[in-house]
């Protein structure tokens, strides 16, 4: 017998979601600048079902995402399934581009006339009545509306019907405080990893302080924290691959973060599960982090997530983390969650 996905309630909303959520970067595809390889499509549909089938019930996605192909497999997939068991629909605005511009850098642009448009083309791709949760994916490079401004008119789309609730991505707690003046933030989304913990020290904790859900991202560290990597691994990545400059993948950080992973896998095993796992489990530790995006393209990589969310770790767990995270030098910020275990 399976045991039920636990889930947590969003900030004040009335959105009670599971502890892990599907992330659909990877299902854009190749075709845009930051695409993570070429996906199938209905690969990508068949993890999706798999993940609501586990108990997952939401999906993260962003119109940046293979410059709206994403959104479009999300809708796709969901509009398959009844109308009684499709995932709650979480996606993003303010990153910009144009067909011309594909392999450019995409522009940050949060205006209220922005907006508006954004959220009905993804609300198209969707083939969505509305979006269960709308996020500004990245603070704007230049306002050239104030940000409170921007932000009432994501406001204004919840008295609309048109979104259930919004949140931000990427802000800082000086953005966030400017925009919680407005209109209550529902889901703030910061990174979070073992290699990089730093919104652990202030961001989060910040959440906590105005009532937000948190929602993490990139918990594997773009799989660092997986088997799946080596030095060899990297050496031979293709020219064009992003991760060959990227500086978790340097050294000395690379050895750095192979070695924490690597001293990961007693923990592990005492749990019967893989590091991956537990690295997830260990950001789903933290006061205040509501939940994991885990981003998985196949139904194999999918149940790394599903395995998480059924961790508890313990303080002798988080104990020996902090000794390796302290040891190998890895990465930055705390190197343990400040309360020990996080009670559901």
């Amino acid at each position: 017998m399976s045991i039920p996905m636990p889930v947590r309630r969003l900030g004040s909303t009335d959105l009670e979601i599971s502890v892990v959520g599907l992330g659909a970067w990877a299902i854009g595809g190749a075709d845009w600048r930051y695409g993570l390889g070429p996906q199938d499509d209905e690969v990508s549909i068949s993890t999706i079902h798999a993940a609501v089938e586990s108990g997952i019930n939401w999906v993260d996605t962003a119109a940046s995402y293979g410059f709206g192909h994403s959104e479009e497999v999300v809708g796709r997939a969901v509009r398959r399934l009844p109308r009684a068991d499709r995932p709650y629909l979480f996606t993003k605005c303010g990153v910009q581009w144009t067909e011309e511009s594909r392999d450019e850098e995409p522009r940050r642009i949060l205006r209220p006339d922005t907006i508006g448009a954004e959220v009905r083309r993804s609300l198209a791709r969707l083939q969505a009545e509305r979006i269960d949760l709308y996020q500004v994916h990245w603070p704007p490079t230049e306002e050239e509306v104030p940000l409170e401004e921007s932000w009432d008119a994501l406001a204004e789309l919840v008295d609309q019907g048109l979104v259930r609730a919004i949140g931000v991505s990427n802000f800082s707690s000086d953005q966030m405080t400017r925009c919680q003046g407005v209109r209550q933030i529902d889901s703030m989304q910061p990174p979070l990893s073992l290699i990089h913990r730093g919104a652990a020290d202030g961001l989060i904790p910040f959440a906590g302080e105005i009532g937000s859900g948190v929602i993490i991202y990139s918990p594997l560290q773009t799989g660092l924290l997986t088997d799946r990597w080596s030095l060899d691994r990297v050496e031979s990545l293709p020219a064009g691959d992003r991760r060959r400059w990227h500086e978790d993948f340097l050294s000395p950080n690379l050895e750095r973060n192979l070695a924490l992973r690597d001293r990961l896998r007693p923990v592990a095993a005492r749990l019967g599960t893989s590091v991956a796992a537990v690295a997830i489990a260990w950001t789903l530790a933290w006061p205040n982090v509501t939940a994991a995006i885990h981003g998985a393209r196949n139904t194999s990589q999918l149940e790394v997530g599903i395995a998480a969310a059924g961790i508890r770790l313990t303080l002798q767990d988080l104990d020996e983390i902090a000794v390796a995270i302290e040891q190998t030098g890895a990465g930055e910020g705390p190197v343990r969650p400040l309360l020990g275990q996080r009670l559901s």
